[in-house]
């Protein structure tokens, strides 16, 4: 069973914010000549590096919640301009939306297991994914999802 990540997704106020995101650098790297990928920079390293990439994705909490995540397809440890070791997470740009589940803060990323994550929308559930991201953030704050 393949091992998950889950990360604070810190700028973005909704997954719309993330995808937006996403496509911007993806066309920014397609107009530089550079491969078209789209990947996380940490500075951590994770050591179970072979359990996440057999099917793990990284899960992104936005605004206290985890409300998506990406396929990690690779991961890339590197030393930076300053030869500070760091890693890119290599993920696959297509962000699946997951039920909310509430997160407290807390730095950099850790390890979650299949069992503790939460689940993809699912055809039974499409009416909810389709709700406005304001709607749906005020709905969990007051506890309704």
């Amino acid at each position: 069973m393949a091992l998950n990540l889950i990360k604070l997704c810190v700028g973005c106020d909704s997954v719309e914010d993330l995808e937006e995101w996403i496509a911007d650098r993806l066309d920014d790297k397609r107009r530089a000549g550079e491969p078209v990928e789209q990947y996380h920079t940490t500075r951590m390293v994770p050591t179970r590096g072979p359990e996440i990439v057999d099917g793990g994705s990284l899960y992104w909490v936005i605004k206290g919640s985890v409300q998506c995540r990406q396929l990690i397809t690779e991961i890339r440890p590197f030393t930076d301009k300053e030869g500070i070791g760091r890693c890119h997470l290599v993920l696959d740009p297509v962000v699946v939306r997951t039920e909310w589940q509430p997160r407290r803060a807390f730095q950099g990323w850790r390890y979650l297991k299949p069992s503790d994550a939460p689940v993809d929308l699912g055809k039974g559930r499409v009416g909810w994914a389709e709700m406005p991201s304001k709607l749906r953030q005020e709905l969990a704050e007051l506890g309704l999802l």
